[in-house]
């Protein structure tokens, strides 16, 4: 039996028509689907009526995949796929498996021959990286950045090493409700002549992209990001 297709489906970044970010090919697909692999079965439920009304919710089967699922547990997801049946993975904001769960799964598909389609859809690093006019032919993406603050200010330099050294762009982000505070260190850590890139609410109507030296943040003032969606890049 031929194996069925993992199919990667973006979702919004933020309070926006789907119709503006996601293309209408991505629909067809997702309605063909009855399993999907998901961080939250609720939001998930939710973006598959706003893709089609008349989808059925009860008829499919829902894998869920988040930061509390027993890894040992995420090889049986794919029995359908092995049955000859195509599977969806969704996540909670823009592309799954980068910087996503999903990337797992992917994994696990790719060790077993199975045909992973990427379906497109947007992406907060390449986004805010457009917008920033930092260099996009090489750059790095951490994630998170340590919590401890002297391991965080140790971080920061040896980002900032890397853009004067390798010339290459930084970007990083951080939980919603602590924004304020990396934006702060940032501009207590970082040389004066530092570019940072502050991207908020991408693509949605709330959108704020800036791009300002350490120097300039500090004389103007700071937008407020608290429980924002952002992402921070660094440059020089």
């Amino acid at each position: 039996m031929t194996p069925g297709v993992l199919y990667l489906i973006p979702t919004t970044l933020g309070d926006c028509a789907l119709s503006q970010v996601l293309p209408e090919g991505n629909n067809s697909i997702i309605k063909e689907l009855k399993v999907f692999i998901v961080e939250n079965i609720r939001t998930a439920r939710r973006f598959l009526k706003q893709v089609d009304r008349t989808i059925n919710i009860d008829e499919l089967l829902f894998f869920e995949l988040n930061e509390h699922t027993d890894l040992n547990q995420i090889s049986s997801y794919l029995e359908p796929l092995q049955k000859g049946q195509n599977i969806g993975i969704i996540s909670e904001a823009g592309c799954p498996a980068i910087a996503d769960p999903g990337a797992d799964i992917v994994a696990l598909a790719q060790a077993k021959n199975i045909k992973v389609v990427p379906l497109v859809g947007p992406s907060s690093i390449l986004l805010s990286l457009m917008a920033s006019g930092f260099n996009g032919q090489s750059f790095a993406f951490h994630g998170y950045l340590p919590i401890d603050k002297a391991q965080r200010s140790e971080k920061l330099k040896q980002l900032e090493r890397r853009i004067y050294n390798e010339h290459q762009t930084q970007l990083f982000i951080e939980t919603p409700y602590r924004n304020n505070q990396l934006l702060e260190e940032l501009l207590k850590s970082l040389q004066p002549q530092t570019k940072v890139c502050v991207a908020v609410d991408i693509t949605s109507h709330d959108e704020y992209i800036r791009t300002k030296t350490v120097k300039e943040w500090k004389s103007t003032p700071t937008p407020e990001l608290h429980k924002r969606p952002c992402i921070f890049l660094i440059y020089k």
